[in-house]
């Protein structure tokens, strides 16, 4: 590929308003106060001369108005493949919907979809055409988010064929917390792939380095990794989100409750789906006692939603304090409320609770009657024992 046609490629780059989709709109630390690695050029410029390379990234993949492989194309980095995650290259997917490969319409350039349903990790000679691949997404720090498995799967292609890593960092969101129950293994699935907490406090970039030093990769491989980190993030930063980071997470406090609310997926219970509140809001059309009442309804990013046109009942938590949810961490209170009033029983659960929730002991303590402070005072030890675990990987002071 040409200087010529990069700078042709990038000039009618994501030019179409439907690339960048909702922006955040709680005001907590400007963009302006943190460089992500993306930003950083003359960091990661020079790992990519003369290379090929795979751009891991979806429409959070920004860098003020321009998209980092709008900035790779201009300044003549040789992108020859993009790696598309859960929700596609646009960010537009339902969870969990297949997502076919294609071709970028605006470079020619083509996607490779790592969520098509057809194979586990990028074809073979789409590898071997590889040098480098860059991974530059905006993750929100939970076990159950898949962005970062996406990034360990190619991690482990890379590792396979001795192809390059580079990893340009994102602040995470909820990186101020870690809270949860660390993965028995046994439950691992696409929503949980690592032996890490629920809210875990790392970084991709971070994760990236523990995955190399704790020999997390598959056959214990190792892997020439590079992380552009970015500057004035530290793991107390309140940092806004400049674009919705999937189609159900649009506020800064669905992000912050994300930890406590995503179980409902485990259960026939709402928690906002085809509403204009997801992980906001829970209901049941069996909920007792609530005063709050909502109809999910098939919208853009939840097009079958749970309950669909079914009046649901039950609580709605906009009205919270984005710091009390940020302290509350994981905070199952919702789950048990919603299992107490709803009088499902043993219909409450579904086997993804488990996939969730990583443990197999938590379904039977709520139906126990245990309270939430108390589920989690049985996990203070794994918390406790993966902070001294993740220490050495850290690149940003707690």
């Amino acid at each position: 590929m040409t200087l010529n046609l990069s700078l042709r490629r990038s000039k009618a780059l994501f030019a179409r308003s439907l690339f960048v989709i909702l922006l955040f709109s709680c005001s907590l630390v400007s963009q302006a106060d943190v460089t992500v690695g993306a930003a950083r050029l003359d960091q990661y410029l020079p790992l990519l001369e003369g290379k090929r390379v795979a751009l891991l990234s979806n429409h959070t993949g920004m860098v003020g108005d321009k998209h980092t492989l709008d900035l790779m194309l201009e300044n003549g980095v040789n992108v020859v493949t993009i790696f598309s995650p859960e929700h596609g290259f646009r960010g537009k997917a339902d969870a969990g919907e297949h997502v076919n490969s294609s071709v970028d319409g605006p470079t020619g350039i083509p996607i490779a979809s790592l969520y098509d349903g057809k194979r586990r990790g990028p074809a073979p000679e789409v590898v071997d055409g590889l040098d480098v691949i860059v991974c530059d997404i905006q993750d929100v720090g939970l076990r159950f988010y898949t962005y970062y498995c996406t990034m360990l799967e190619l991690m482990n292609v890379a590792a396979e064929a001795g192809k390059e890593f580079v990893v340009l960092d994102r602040p995470n969101p909820n990186g101020m917390t870690v809270d949860g129950p660390i993965l028995d293994m046994k439950y691992e699935s696409g929503v949980g792939r690592l032996p890490i907490p629920v809210v875990h406090g790392l970084t991709l970039g971070e994760m990236a380095r523990m995955i190399v030093g704790e020999g997390w990769l598959k056959d214990g491989r190792d892997l020439k990794l590079e992380v552009v980190p970015c500057e004035g993030y530290t793991h107390q930063t309140r940092y806004e989100l400049p674009v919705a980071p999937s189609p159900n997470l649009r506020t800064m406090l669905a992000v912050y409750l994300y930890p406590s609310i995503c179980y409902f997926e485990g259960t026939p219970v709402s928690l906002g789906r085809g509403t204009d509140a997801p992980f906001e809001i829970y209901g049941h059309p069996d909920y007792k006692g609530g005063n709050f009442s909502f109809t999910p309804r098939s919208v853009d990013g939840a097009k079958n939603p749970p309950l669909l046109d079914k009046v649901c009942h039950g609580v709605d938590l906009r009205g919270t304090d984005p710091e009390e949810a940020i302290a509350a961490g994981l905070n199952l209170g919702y789950v048990i409320d919603a299992y107490r009033k709803t009088g499902l029983g043993d219909k409450f659960f579904t086997s993804f609770f488990e996939k969730l929730i990583g443990r197999g002991d938590i379904r039977k303590k709520i139906q126990d009657g245990m309270s939430a402070d108390e589920i989690k005072a049985g996990w203070a030890q794994d918390v406790a024992d993966f902070k001294k675990q993740r220490a050495p990987y850290l690149l940003y002071a707690e």
